[in-house]
């Protein structure tokens, strides 16, 4: 297979692609720019992001999270803010940093979305969170949009310390007005004396609302915090004694994970991860095995096959990654039969008995459609599928591969069935349907409709619709876009999956790992 033109072929796309998403990444990493970085840095403060390297255990994986966000919007790529779990003393953490170039680390609302999914993800794996704060507050212009739900932000902070999750805060420069809630929330406060400023209304509110005369230090200094308000539980010299402390607060926690550990002897593949860029095609119409996946991804490149002779177009089976346990669910050619949907609720059962996670590759066009099918109880036997999905309790893993249409993304675990996490392949789409069925559709509605009013039918302006819609779709369906709304944790190189996906079980693993004890009603 490697030795073949098309396998060539595929991964000078690949490549091509994969340089794409390295720059596309780099417009998240430049923050505000280089001038605002360098202003940033002649204050003698550090980046968001050199500040989260320097609170990470030395050579210690950071898995970022919705690096893309805001892509195709107005907003700054990656939405002001970083996030994603990293190691804190052998603790894994999240960690929500503002980033201070980009319009003082304000928050708009993208930075709402990524911050609440942060939010979700350290909830359903019970993590630590650890909020590094620098930020002057509601980006005013978008205030509509995020003054009534970013309440939903503190809330969340008092959920967590509710449900033993600790809660930190390092403040390193302005932490304003509902900001003032993030370190007032936590339960853990440790400012930066001289940087960190905290106050629900600056000199200048307090002056027009109460006519008061006062400066930033006397009003919310981390020194008047630490010595008055009681507001700071530990007065750090500077930037990087507030991250010395953070991780000194960690270490005390007396962290344990409740999931069962992995197995510590477990072998790397067999097949090579490097050849993930040559083994899929890069034109979504071409079916290609994912076993090819599998083997280059799981440990050993050893996968037990369940039904390898009923429902053929899914793949499922058992396997380690990274010595944890794990089932996989795979689209093999792209559409979903009634044989694949009952295999697929049956295999999710078992996993669910065996409290065995899920990993779900999505290559699918959706459930098949027609009348021979209909008649067949396509439509109970896919919802079968999808009870499966939603009602089952193990932790829910979900890679987009290639395509993801319909409610194919639905049965594979996509978004709204709240996989643990969701990632893309560089090069994946995520649709209704296709670009061209669905303008073709289009189509057909509109010539019905002229036949029935009797009229004409233009065909020119069809044309020039179908062309705009599969533009549209085409667009709005590239993993980039749904990146950029935050319908998944981040865009990937393909060979990278191994990796993200062996994080993302040891994250999981904070939690106990247990499979659903009962079902609803199966319409059989």
């Amino acid at each position: 297979m490697t030795l073949s033109p098309a396998y060539e072929e595929n991964r000078e796309a690949m490549l091509e692609r994969v340089a794409d998403l390295a720059a596309q990444q780099d417009k998240a990493l430049a923050g505000g720019g280089p001038k605002a970085v360098d202003r940033h840095h002649r204050r003698g403060k550090m980046t968001a992001r050199e500040r989260i390297e320097l609170l990470i255990d030395p050579d210690s994986a950071f898995l970022e999270l919705s690096t893309l966000a805001g892509w195709g919007t107005d907003f700054t790529v990656g939405g002001s803010v970083v996030t994603g779990v990293g190691v804190v003393e052998g603790v894994e953490c999240m960690i929500i940093a503002n980033d201070p170039t980009v319009r003082g680390g304000s928050s708009n609302p993208i930075t709402l979305k990524k911050s609440f999914r942060a939010a979700q993800i350290a909830a359903e794996n019970r993590l630590p969170t650890i909020n590094l704060v620098e930020s002057g507050g509601a980006d005013l212009p978008t205030q509509k949009d995020i003054f009534i739900p970013g309440g939903q932000h503190f809330r969340g902070l008092t959920e967590a310390s509710a449900d033993r999750r600790p809660t930190i805060a390092l403040v390193f420069g302005n932490s304003t007005a509902g900001g003032a809630y993030v370190p007032g929330m936590s339960d853990y406060v440790v400012m930066v004396d001289g940087g960190a400023k905290v106050f629900l209304g600056g000199p200048p509110l307090v002056k027009m609302a109460t006519g008061e005369e006062s400066d930033d230090e006397s009003l919310g200094g981390a020194a008047m915090h630490a010595r008055t308000s009681g507001l700071a539980d530990y007065l750090a010299a500077d930037e990087q004694d507030a991250i010395r402390i953070g991780r000194q607060i960690v270490r005390r926690l007396n962290w344990r994970k409740l999931g069962p550990s992995p197995l510590t002897d477990y072998a790397d593949p067999v097949e090579d991860p490097e050849e993930l860029l040559g083994v899929v095609p890069t034109d979504l119409k071409i079916p290609f095995d994912p076993r090819a996946v599998i083997r280059r991804i799981v440990d050993g490149s050893e996968f037990d096959e369940f039904k390898p002779l009923y429902g053929t177009s899914l793949v499922t089976g058992w396997a380690r990654l990274h010595g944890y346990p794990i089932g996989i669910l795979a689209n093999a050619q792209g559409v979903l039969f009634s044989e694949e949907a009952q295999k697929a609720a049956q295999f999710i059962q078992l996993a669910n008995q065996a409290d065995t996670p899920l990993l779900f590759l999505h290559n699918t066009t959706g459930y098949m459609v027609g009348k021979e099918y209909e008649q067949g109880g396509i439509i109970k036997h896919g919802a079968q599928m999808i009870n499966a999905v939603s009602n089952s309790q193990v932790p829910h893993l979900s890679i987009v591969m290639g395509a993801s249409y319909g409610a194919g993304n639905y049965g594979m675990s996509g978004r709204a069935y709240d996989p643990r996490f969701m990632f893309s392949w560089v090069g994946a789409k995520s649709a209704v349907m296709g670009p061209a069925q669905l303008a073709g559709v289009v189509s057909i509605v509109s010539r019905q409709a002229a036949a029935a009013a009797g009229r004409p039918f233009d065909e020119e302006a069809d044309a020039r619709t179908r062309a705009g819609i599969e533009a549209q779709i085409e667009r709005e369906s590239l993993a980039y876009f749904t990146s950029g709304m935050l319908y998944d944790d981040g865009v990937i190189d393909p060979r990278d999956t191994r990796t993200v996906v062996g994080l993302c079980l040891s994250v999981i693993h904070n939690a106990p790992v247990q499979g659903a004890r009962g079902y609803g009603v199966f319409r059989l």
